[in-house]
Formats: C-alpha cells, sequence, structure tokens
C-alpha cells in the first residue's frame, strides 16, 4: 500500500454487477473457462456474495477463483465452499506482525491468518502471495518456505514490479526470481524443480517431505510472457492485456453506449488481439499505476 495511501471511486466509476455478469457471460460463451475476482480485498464491496454465487452458475464456466488480502474473508469461507470455489490466493508478505503493519499500514495480521485457517479448514487450495521486498521481508522468505512443511500450501514469491507501493520506480532488481532460487537453496537444498502447468506464471518447486510447495513468479523479469493467457479488467472497466500497460479498451463505456453483444465482443476481440508482444513492450509510455489501484 502507498504511504499516502490510494484515492476511493465514487460507486458510478465502478462497473456495476449487471455489467461485469453480462461480460463474464459474453466471454465465457466465447471460451473463456477460468475467472478470478481480485483484490486487495474483494469483500469490501457490499453484496459481493451475491455476484459470485450468480457468476459461479453461468454454464461454461469451469473454475471461479479468489485473490485476496484476507482482511475480512474469513467469516464468508463457508459461503465460498459452498458457491464451488475451490482456490483462494491469500496475499502474505510476511509472517512478522510489525512488518506485516510497516507494508500494509493497517494491523491485521491475525485476521488474514484466520483467513487462512478457515480456507485450509474448509478445503480450500491456498496459494499464499509474498512479493519479495529487498530492505522489508528478505528475512521472511526462509520461514515462509517453511509453512509448506505441515500445511499444504503453495507459497509464491513474485519479483517486486516496478510500480509497486508507488515508490519502487527502478531499472534493475536485486531480487529477481534466480536470487530468490539462490536463497531458498541455501536453506533447502533438497528442493527440488517439479512440472510447470501449461500457461503457468510461477516456475514450481516441491522439497521432499514437505505438505506444500513452493513457487516463484517473475513479474518484474518477464520470462514468462511468452505463454501468458491472462486478460484483467479493472473495477472501473479497463481491459488490460498486460499488468504493465495502461489499459487497451474502456469496457464499461462501450456497454454503456448501448452497444450490443455481438458488438462488445468484436471490439474486445479487436482489443486482445493487438496486445503488445510482451511486458516490455507493454510497458513503453506507461504510466504506472499502484498494484493497489488496479484490482480486477
Amino acid at each position: 500500500m502507498p504511504e499516502e495511501g490510494i484515492d476511493w471511486l465514487s460507486r458510478n466509476e465502478l462497473m456495476t454487477y449487471e455489467e461485469m455478469l453480462r461480460i463474464c457471460k459474453l466471454l465465457i460463451r466465447s471460451g473463456i473457462e477460468k475467472i478470478r475476482i481480485t483484490g486487495g480485498e474483494p469483500f469490501v464491496r457490499k453484496d459481493i456474495m451475491s455476484f459470485l454465487t450468480d457468476l459461479s452458475m453461468v454454464a461454461g464456466l469451469k473454475e471461479l477463483s479468489i485473490t485476496t488480502n484476507g482482511v475480512v474473508t474469513a467469516p464468508l469461507v463457508p459461503e465460498l465452499k459452498r458457491i464451488g470455489i475451490r482456490s483462494v490466493n491469500l496475499s502474505l508478505d510476511t509472517l512478522d506482525r510489525n512488518r506485516f503493519f510497516a507494508i500494509t499500514h493497517r494491523d491485521e495480521m491475525p485476521a488474514v491468518m484466520d483467513t487462512m485457517e478457515q480456507l485450509l479448514y474448509h478445503g480450500i487450495e491456498v496459494k499464499l502471495n509474498a512479493v519479495v521486498m529487498d530492505g522489508k521481508n528478505i528475512q521472511d522468505i526462509v520461514p515462509l518456505v517453511n509453512l509448506t512443511k505441515d500445511l499444504p500450501v503453495s507459497v509464491r514469491f513474485i519479483e517486486e514490479m516496478p510500480f509497486n507501493g508507488g515508490n519502487a520506480h527502478y531499472s534493475s532488481l536485486k531480487w529477481d526470481h534466480l536470487k530468490i532460487l539462490e536463497t531458498i537453496k541455501e536453506g533447502f537444498p533438497a528442493i527440488q524443480k517439479i512440472q510447470d502447468a501449461a500457461s503457468s506464471t510461477s516456475y514450481n518447486y516441491h522439497i521432499p517431505g514437505h505438505k506444500g510447495d513452493i513457487g516463484i513468479i517473475a513479474a518484474y523479469t518477464r520470462s514468462f510472457c511468452g505463454a501468458c493467457n491472462r486478460i484483467r479488467i479493472t473495477p472501473q472497466g479497463m481491459l488490460k492485456t498486460c499488468l504493465y500497460d495502461n489499459g487497451v479498451l474502456n469496457i464499461k463505456d462501450l456497454v454503456r453506449s448501448g452497444v450490443n453483444d455481438e458488438d462488445v465482443f468484436t471490439t474486445f476481440l479487436k482489443a486482445i488481439g493487438s496486445r503488445e508482444k510482451d511486458g516490455w513492450e507493454a510497458e513503453k509510455n506507461n504510466v504506472h499505476q499502484s498494484m493497489a489501484t488496479i484490482g480486477g
């Protein structure tokens, strides 16, 4: 979270649930099989469980998952299980409460840990997302890996992006995926490479005898760009074919202009078809937003 915080948007600036459901149905009919609702914390939005329930029942959707910071999620876990959520990504950059507060500017680590416990109790797959930040949470790498010994979680270490928190504008990265792996190997020399799923954004590993596994996401060095098949729609309705672009189509404005579904999809397909070849191209002429404002 940027130290100065973020500007909250008016409701009219956000896509309505009806608009979001329309777009999701259109994309599912066109072949999209997996949708992830992301945060920050998606559950700060009023009545989102009704939207998730409706979305979970759309024919053709094979997987609906969530990314959350876990602050107000715990009480909703039984309902997430009921509507068929099988996987949740939980942001957890540190296991130290003081460092957690320094990074997030919120004393919410107990709530996040409660969310993790509830997810595991209800049999929902848990992936822990930890952004590796020089001078902030390097000492948490080994403790986070240790979580995989007794818990069936996937800990995913993410290279820091150059616009994380609004202040980290840098030309090179000290803690890239190779250095992260090297550090893990020092503490766990038996770590083994395992098969990456198709279009995976993470390099995946397992430590013999551990219940969980490890993933490393090259978010800055962008070595997975050639296989990336993700698109993102922000809460304001902006289509991003890459996290590093400025947005290539305002879907909210398109939908509110009154065009029919066929025209929406044709415009959408054209925008996707002209996506940049990789994250480096997408970053050119981009005015970076903090990740805390992007969502999707």
